[in-house]
């Protein structure tokens, strides 16, 4: 179970607090030039300011209209400014809990790690933070690991629940795939050697506290594109207020700049340029709220678009061990003897395939250790004979491969029984191994070890598949075990044999036909197609060169969290697109509004179109802005927390959202205008 920390709500008081205070520090005009359309509403603010002091100085008699536009300007933009606080405020908690887990701890460095003296290692005491490249360091039992590295010598239980959140520990060892380790992990048992990988200030903790506080966060191409479309939108509008002044003059309408600043600031895209960076970062924190660091958001929103995911098969579909699955008695031996036999067999066996073999004596049959005979004698695995076992008074009994107990059997080959011929051939034909298990020279029968598909698997793959996305399965083992493997796993499609050239090879052929490739991996040999990948999404229990070629890392070390990356990414797209539908929609109530209000003394006709019946022009103009700004509060839950995602055609996800917040987003702004419309004129005849 996961014991990872509570995650700040929406509106945590913690989090409000600074972010009020952040976005006052936010109103530095270098700060906003990254957002054009809240600059441009920042700059215009100042403006009517300076119109306000100038009308108060005057004792003009607009100026408490100027002042109250003014006023609203400014939260517009602070608006605007604490949406994107509140959203990076939520990361800084989470770098917060992050920070905790690193420490100034001491490391018990190799002063001769090739041990070219032929003594006994000799160490120092240094601080981590003092340790580099190459640096080779003894962690014992209860020693925090001083920094990220690669386990050259050794094996340990460690307790990874400072980054991942997990209680149960793992295993590491020196070799393999999961020989990677990082800073701030405690070893609970042996010890290991582990060779320094990343430098102080450059750990994965230290990478990740960047992100999650937003501090190397950049515009993705989409967020880019959106961008440029709204500094277009500013400038048109912004080119229509102006000539708009000449254009009423002539008519005989005098507009003052006060109000057609308020007419601009209504009718630029305020809205989404003010949540536009906010639904960003929280796509972002949403996947670290998933156990899920991403270290780019082109990678997040990717993933919204990823119509194939590659997985590769050990460590990634299966557990990666050879477990247990099924015992498989012959002749008249009883399936519970046989059990009885095996476990005592594998007793004193730590491989993970000994201890799988007792926890299934247990779990199914309900057996229970017996306690330590001193008469047993043990015989270990060795490499060259490839069996193991256990002698007591009278029963000698062993396990291991079939060619070696049938050496040592008294049934000559010729003979062997039918049914276990026939269960050979059977766990051979599903990529099983068959382990022999024997009684004094006597066959009672094999034990089926398999690969173990993680549990639940399938169903999330069916899952996967209800979103548009094709599973493929990559592994380096023979057809026929690939095949037996995807069946039971439920992927789409499979690459049997295949090599780090294989997989790039598909990748590359996938992407120039158009579609978007995520890859989940774990090894070394998965480096080159998580980095060629779209979405590189690697185990964290995997190799350091895994994690670093891959643009996410999954601390749960689930495949299958794809599913969360995938809708996360949809998400994000989702909101940025409907906000800004909704955003743009809005102007047409501020027509309605505005438009009348400012030329119906010219033209008395224009009053049929105040259908809001709005009290005054510049109870009009004055709800309008106010409406402008309190919609970008309004909305900020749901920039932080996302449109929900379901998994249906784009056809129907286009037609929700055009009816929701297309539509909402024109009647929405009639009945919130009209609403503060009667609030001003109310406190005006107070």
């Amino acid at each position: 179970m996961s014991t990872k920390a509570a995650t700040p709500g929406l509106f945590d008081p913690a989090i409000i607090r600074r972010a009020a205070i952040d976005a006052f520090g936010k109103l530095d005009p270098r700060k906003l030039a990254r957002n054009p359309v809240i600059f441009v509403t920042e700059m215009v603010s100042v403006v009517v300011t300076l119109l306000f002091i100038r009308d108060v100085v005057t004792q003009n008699g607009v100026a408490s209209f100027s002042g109250q536009i003014a006023a609203w300007l400014w939260f517009t933009v602070l608006f605007a400014n604490f949406a994107e606080a509140v959203a990076e405020g939520r990361g800084k908690a989470q770098a917060d809990a992050l920070r905790k887990t690193r420490s100034d701890a001491h490391a018990k460095r190799l002063i001769d790690p090739n041990n070219r003296s032929g003594m006994q290692d000799v160490i120092e005491g240094v601080s981590a933070l003092d340790l580099r490249l190459g640096d080779i360091v003894l962690v014992e039992a209860g020693d925090l690991v001083p920094g990220d590295g690669e386990i050259i010598e050794g094996v340990a239980s460690v307790n990874e629940s400072a980054i991942t959140g997990e209680s149960a520990p793992v295993i590491r060892e020196a070799g393999g795939d999961r020989s990677a380790v990082t800073g701030g992990t405690t070893v609970l048992s042996d010890w290991i050697k582990v060779k320094i990988t990343a430098a102080p200030g450059s750990t994965f903790i230290d990478r990740m506290i960047a992100l999650v506080e937003g501090a190397e966060r950049q515009k993705t191409p989409n967020e880019l594109a959106l961008s440029i479309l709204l500094s277009g939108l500013t400038i048109i509008f912004l080119i229509v207020c102006v000539t708009l002044w000449p254009l009423a003059r002539y008519s005989g309408t005098m507009l003052s700049v006060t109000v057609l600043i308020a007419l601009l600031v209504c009718l630029i895209p305020t809205t989404i340029g003010g949540l536009l960076s906010a639904i960003g970062i929280a796509g972002m924190d949403r996947l670290i709220r998933f156990n899920v660091i991403a270290t780019s958001g082109r990678a997040v929103e990717a993933a919204g678009d990823v119509d194939t995911l590659l997985l590769d098969k050990t460590g990634t579909i299966t557990f990666g061990n050879r477990m247990a699955d099924e015992f498989i008695p012959v002749g008249n031996v009883a399936e519970h003897a046989l059990a009885e036999a095996v476990m005592l067999a594998s007793l004193a066996d730590e491989t993970p395939e000994g201890r799988s073999i007792v926890a299934l004596a247990k779990s199914r049959y309900g057996l229970a250790a017996p306690a330590d005979d001193a008469d047993a004698r043990i015989v270990p695995f060795s490499a060259h004979t490839r069996i193991s076992g256990v002698d007591l008074p009278g029963r000698s009994l062993r396990k291991g491969a079939v060619d070696s107990i049938l050496a040592q059997s008294s049934v000559p080959k010729d003979h062997l029984p039918e049914d276990f011929k026939r269960a050979i051939e059977r766990i051979s034909r599903t990529g099983g191994t068959p382990l022999a298990v024997s009684e004094n020279g006597f066959l009672l029968g094999l034990v089926h070890l398999k690969d173990i598909v993680k549990p639940d698997i399938k169903d999330r793959f069916a899952a996967l598949r209800a979103m548009g996305i094709k599973t493929v399965m990559v592994t380096g083992d023979n057809p026929l075990t690939a095949a037996a493997i995807a069946s039971e796993a439920g992927v789409d499609d499979f690459i049997a044999q295949a090599t780090p050239e294989d997989k790039l090879t598909y990748i590359r052929k996938e992407q120039q036909g158009g579609r978007l490739i995520a890859m989940c991996g774990d090894g070394t040999n998965d480096a080159p197609a998580l980095a060629q990948a779209d979405v590189g999404v690697a185990m964290q229990t995997g190799t350091q060169a895994a994690r670093e070629a891959g643009n996410m890392v999954d601390l749960d070390s689930d495949p299958t969290k794809l599913i969360e990356i995938v809708a996360i990414g949809k998400q994000l797209l989702m909101t940025r697109g409907s906000l800004t539908t909704f955003s743009i929609a809005n102007d047409v109530a501020k027509y309605f509004a505005i438009i009348p209000a400012l030329f119906v003394v010219t033209y008395p006709e224009l009053e049929a179109i105040n259908i809001m019946k709005l009290a005054s022009p510049q109870s009009a103009i004055l709800s309008a802005v106010i409406f402008n700004a309190l919609i970008i509060i309004a909305l900020i839950p749901l920039a932080l927390k996302g449109v929900a995602y379901r998994p249906v055609g784009a056809a129907a996800l286009l037609r929700r959202n055009l009816l929701i917040y297309g539509l909402g987003g024109i009647l929405v702004p009639f009945v919130g205008i009209k609403l503060i419309d009667l609030a001003v004129s109310a406190l005006h005849l107070a």
